[in-house]
């Protein structure tokens, strides 16, 4: 079995030193030992490596392009969608190959070991199917396959263009399907994914309230049965989506998808920044994970997520880079902890008497994150996956440091340039903070960058 020794780890039942942790053939954890002897492959410090739960990977090669005020002297997210819709026309199946793996690919290199794609770019400019109905979905697992990354797919209902059930926008129309074709996509989906390695996992998405219609909603928790993957969706993102889901359904779309929907801990509800104190509570208590993007969220106004009360009613969380504009494990998680502080106007908000901030974020992100992908990840801890990543002890900001310090240098010292070594279920994929495929999977993505460029 291939072993590592870290001279500090952060276990399932908190820190220890001189670990030894072995991986079985399978790519999962076999064995954790405290106080061992050194031997196999040493690192300094060792972590769970978190999924990364919400990702449009596509939206990574708009880096740069949307920070201009447009003709609306009040620019928002609803002025940053035209400007995505008139973009993405440009994709071809072989961009959206080399842009998903050069995310997948930054994703490793800022510590996550899994990405979670809610994927609905489907279909052909104008709407026309490819000739294999799931060729996007089947590029984003070809992606994985060059990255390495852990996958876990969410193929992507998307009905309509409101919650009054207007035909899609011409910016819409690649995203597109009816329940009958998104189940035929599904099963194309699953087909793609089969070649993978064995911690690759299927979910759904419903797009949103906006996007899916009542009935469209019923028919993909029909396809999910129960005990099946993961099940994600947009939910109260924007004050204007409140007052249209609202408007249509008679209540707000926290409450409405709690009356309507069986929430429980296969759900992933992203960004969830418009919510009352009393819907917030009341979703946490269901075991649903929030899937917090605190970066876009900030990126495009969509508000503040109210992480005290979250954390007060027991709701797990996690992270993911959702644009994928910048993409930075410890920047999520320093973004969300000081947005804490400015809305409550204090210091070290999340944190506990037991855990420091760093550690809570950094762990509760780990579990979440794990919950979200419907993977076995999220600790160090014999059987599940070996998603892991090392810190280079000889960064500056980490000398002397032990324990939950460590976590705190990281997340709010620090960044991906701390980051040595990265394993998803096993497979090393970054060494001295590179990964393995660096060059051939940058190239190709500056090959996208200038041909997308001269198009636009």
């Amino acid at each position: 079995m291939p072993t590592l020794f870290a001279r500090q780890a952060l276990a399932q039942d908190g820190w220890a030193e001189d670990v030894l942790v072995e991986i079985d053939a399978q790519g999962r954890i076999g064995a954790v030992q405290r106080n061992a002897r050194p031997q196999g492959e040493r690192v300094d410090i060792l972590l769970p490596a978190p999924a990364n739960l919400h990702s449009h990977a596509f939206q990574r090669a708009m880096a740069g392009l949307t920070e201009r005020r447009g003709p609306d002297p009040h620019d928002s997210f609803w002025t940053w969608r035209q400007l995505m819709f008139r973009f993405l026309d440009r994709l071809t199946p072989e961009d959206v190959q080399a842009i998903a793996a050069f995310v997948q690919m930054q994703m490793l290199e800022a510590g996550f070991a899994c990405n979670t794609e809610f994927h609905y770019l489907h279909h052909q400019p104008g709407g026309a199917e490819y000739e294999r109905l799931e060729e996007m979905s089947a590029r984003i697992a070809a992606a994985a396959d060059e990255s390495g990354i852990g996958l876990t797919l969410l193929p992507v209902l998307y009905q309509q263009g409101g919650c009054d059930g207007r035909e899609l926008g011409p910016g819409q129309a690649r995203f597109g399907n009816e329940p009958e074709r998104f189940a035929r996509l599904v099963e194309g989906a699953r087909a793609a994914l089969a070649p993978l390695p064995a911690d690759t996992r299927l979910g759904l998405a419903p797009h949103s309230l906006r996007a899916v219609s009542p009935e469209g909603l019923a028919a993909v928790l029909a396809l999910a049965g129960e005990g099946g993957g993961p099940i994600h969706m947009h939910l109260a993102e924007q004050l204007a989506e409140v007052d249209e889901v609202q408007a249509a359904h008679g209540a707000r779309p926290a409450e409405w998808l709690m009356a309507n929907a069986p929430i429980d801990r296969r759900w992933c509800l992203i960004h969830c920044t418009q919510m009352t104190q009393a819907e917030t509570s009341a979703l946490a208590a269901t075991g649903a994970v929030a899937g917090l993007c605190p970066i876009t969220e900030a990126s495009l106004g969509d508000g503040i997520f109210d992480a005290v009360h979250w954390r007060e009613a027991g709701g797990q969380f996690g992270v993911g880079s959702d644009s994928n504009i910048r993409i930075s494990l410890t920047e999520e998680l320093r973004m969300l902890e000081y947005s804490q502080r400015l809305r409550e106007r204090s210091r070290a908000v999340l944190a506990t008497q037991e855990r420091s901030t760093g550690r809570v974020l950094f762990e509760e992100a780990a579990r979440g994150g794990a919950q979200a992908a419907a993977r076995e990840s999220g600790a160090i801890a014999p059987g599940m996956w070996a998603d892991l990543l090392a810190l280079d002890g000889n960064a500056i900001d980490l000398t002397g440091k032990r324990s939950d310090t460590v976590l705190d240098a990281w997340v709010f010292a620090g960044g991906e340039c701390m980051v040595s070594d990265v394993w998803s279920a096993g497979r090393h994929m970054v060494r001295a903070g590179r990964h393995v495929a660096r060059e051939p999977i940058t190239r190709r993505y500056r090959e996208t960058l200038h041909r997308l460029a001269n198009a636009l």
